[in-house]
């Protein structure tokens, strides 16, 4: 029995799978958060639920090439500030899991998109505005906290934090290296320490990463791509359409 046959996707439904994971790998190595638009695909191919669980090695998988790629970049400071604050969004994202059907999952996960897509609109006016904060200020340590526990809550449900902590990190003055190189070992620690949750919520199986098996494969072209790509990306651009793009999703998902 094939991949195909076990979920019941035809052949453009795997195309479009296979399209979200190399997705991933670009994400991952080009434009952190750009993999929303792999999760509005994942849950409009597969059932909304399963789809957080198969998608997440495949994140994984990604974030293993940008660390390889952009592990002398990391501020590690910047990170053990955000981790409590995630590790609580995680554990109330756990506990919506518990209860929450396909159809509250998908509902949720549109939602999510569309919000996360008006939180980067909103980064991106506030930036152009110069209304940044630093991490070490008073109010910093307040916005770390708060969206350390949105993108721990995000992650968790939809494997949607991208979009959090672009606009968190670009809004405490990190340049592009800089930046990769701290999401990269973000989203890895993150993510594998989802892997318990997951399993445990039976989001991960024997099914789901005989999937993943056919998928990671084509996260590898993706972040080479990404890699190449990254000094010569038009980012105003490739940003407006991920946000055209996640927005489309979204609404897909909650009028489906």
């Amino acid at each position: 029995m094939d991949t195909m046959t076990l979920w019941g996707v035809g052949g453009w439904g795997f195309a479009a799978l296979a399209l979200a994971a190399l997705l991933v790998g670009f994400s991952k190595t080009a434009v952190s958060g750009a993999n929303t638009v792999s999760l509005a695909i994942f849950a409009a191919v597969l059932p909304a639920r399963a789809s957080t669980g198969i998608l997440l090695p495949v994140l994984i998988a990604g974030d293993v090439l940008a660390v390889l790629t952009y592990r002398r970049h990391a501020h590690w400071p910047t990170l053990w500030r955000l981790f409590p604050a995630v590790g609580a969004g995680v554990a109330v994202g756990t506990v919506f899991l518990l209860w929450a059907d396909d159809a509250v999952m998908r509902t949720s996960i549109g939602a999510i998109l569309l919000f996360m897509a008006g939180v980067t609109l909103w980064r991106r006016r506030r930036s152009r505005e110069g209304e940044e904060e630093t991490g070490d200020s008073g109010s910093g340590r307040a916005k770390a906290r708060s969206y350390g526990v949105l993108g721990g809550f995000t992650t968790m449900v939809a494997n949607a934090g991208g979009p959090v902590m672009s606009m968190y990190l670009l809004s405490a003055g990190f340049r592009k290296l800089g930046f990769l190189g701290t999401s990269a070992f973000f989203f890895l620690i993150v993510n594998v320490a989802k892997l318990p949750f997951s399993a445990g919520l039976g989001l991960i199986d024997g099914r789901s990463l005989f999937l993943d098996a056919a998928l990671v494969v084509f996260v590898v072209p993706g972040a080479l791509l990404g890699r190449w790509a990254v000094r010569w990306i038009d980012q105003v651009l490739f940003e407006r359409l991920v946000i055209a793009a996640t927005v489309v999703g979204g609404l897909q998902l909650l009028l489906r």
